[in-house]
């Protein structure tokens, strides 16, 4: 799936974020997102508020947070673009500490095109992971 829709790279920080606890611990509780992204809970409290008004998660009533269909997809599309810029980054022989920090600058401004074509060159690129993600 071509992936067109625009979304703020704040989002995608918290979406991604999100998508990292469910897969640590199971579930998304906002306490762990703020700690994730070294923000405060009203700010993540803000951003949910906006992510749940724009269809990307849900929330129970004790708090949890799932991802829709539709804020999975962003997730999915972010962590692993972080995941193989990280990668590729690691294998020029940036440190780790800084290729992880790097990647989440880059992953979010470079086109598709070159997002593809740094997999392809790294030969890390499955066009049918990309794009069913």
């Amino acid at each position: 799936m071509h992936f067109s829709l625009k979304i703020q790279r704040s989002a995608e920080d918290y979406l991604e974020a999100m998508l990292m606890m469910q897969e640590k611990h199971g579930f998304i509780r906002s306490i762990d997102v703020a700690q994730q992204l070294s923000v405060t809970k009203p700010s993540v409290s803000y951003a949910a508020k906006n992510l749940r008004n724009n269809g990307y998660i849900t929330m129970d009533k004790y708090g949890l947070i799932t991802l829709t269909d539709a804020g999975m997809e962003i997730a999915k599309r972010m962590y692993n673009r972080h995941k193989q810029l990280t990668s590729f980054l690691i294998r020029l022989g940036v440190d780790e500490a800084t290729a992880r920090e790097d990647a989440c600058k880059i992953e979010h401004d470079i086109s598709e095109q070159t997002f593809e074509m740094i997999c392809r060159h790294a030969g890390t690129f499955n066009s049918s992971e990309e794009k069913s993600e």
